[in-house]
């Protein structure tokens, strides 16, 4: 976390972490500060980039029924290739490097078993890719996003 962050910085973005369509005048009474000075913190957070930018959260009825982590094994020297391959599957939702056993940790999603089989099949065949594991995600029991 950003060391020149106070308290009263943490509880702001923590206030706007649970509701980032609150009004100014909301989050100062709830702080307990002035009106003025939330914009002005605010304002001064964007500018740092703390605060990057503001978006909506879909309910569970409008995220796709199926997610998956697909763990990826790939050829030496091969990731940006394969990177620019993944990008272009719309179901890749996500792609992390890692360390460890795998290189990449993929989020897909997709409407269907028969969209998700696609899918990963499509990650299987990318010129560079050794190996993948594919994880289905069964139910959530922690969402902190």
């Amino acid at each position: 976390m950003d060391r020149q962050i106070d308290e009263t910085d943490a509880a702001l973005l923590a206030a706007l972490a649970e509701d980032a369509r609150a009004s100014v005048a909301a989050l100062a009474r709830r702080l307990g500060i002035a009106r003025t000075t939330v914009q002005a913190r605010i304002e001064r957070l964007e500018s740092r980039g703390v605060i990057a930018g503001y978006t909506l959260r879909t309910g569970a009825r409008m995220r796709p029924a199926l997610r998956a982590t697909v763990l990826v094994s790939i050829e030496p020297r091969s990731g940006p290739a394969v990177l620019a391959r993944l990008k272009a599957l719309p179901g890749v939702e996500a792609a992390h490097t890692t360390s460890g056993r795998v290189d990449m940790i993929l989020e897909v999603v997709a409407d269907t078993t028969e969209a998700l089989d696609r899918t990963l099949d499509r990650i299987g065949e990318v010129q560079g890719v050794k190996s993948s594991e594919s994880l289905i995600h069964l139910s959530t029991k922690i969402d902190r996003r």
